[in-house]
């Protein structure tokens, strides 16, 4: 395989409108796409645990790939909760941003949850080059400087 990148990640959430108010509204990406699809033929019915007649799909990022596909089961439940880093799975998104401090600060004034608290990810100087935060699904959100550490 000659791959040329990684072209999307997609994760499944509970609660689409609240989804959107982290990653679009907080996050400031740009839905591309938002439809309604039907799941109850074709290949994807081999893809679920559940039988599920229909899905919302957003495709939402900053333009150009990677992007983030979100979905959603109207009108029903999605089960089963967001993994740790200790467990078998996609275990977290992550994003490097410019100014980290002020980004976390911004995140925290919003209402994110940072894991653990921001300071339990600064060094013995004070200086946090990565830390976690959770989206409203509870997954976890890893935002670093883009600085080796």
């Amino acid at each position: 395989m000659e791959a040329t990148g990684i072209s999307h990640i997609a994760v499944c959430v509970r609660d689409m409108d609240k989804a959107l108010a982290f990653y679009r509204d907080i996050l400031g990406m740009k839905i591309a796409k938002d439809e309604i699809e039907d799941t109850s033929t074709g290949g994807l019915t081999h893809t679920y645990k559940h039988h599920r007649s229909t899905r919302r799909t957003v495709h939402i990022g900053w333009g150009g790939e990677p992007f983030l596909v979100m979905t959603s089961h109207p009108g029903d439940q999605a089960d089963g909760e967001p993994i740790k880093l200790d467990q078998v799975g996609v275990s977290h998104l992550s994003f490097t941003v410019k100014n980290l401090r002020a980004f976390a600060d911004e995140l925290v004034a919003k209402g994110v949850e940072i894991a653990g608290g921001l300071e339990a990810f600064a060094d013995a100087q004070g200086n946090v080059r990565t830390f976690f935060a959770f989206d409203p699904d509870g997954i976890l959100v890893q935002f670093d400087s883009g600085i080796e550490s």
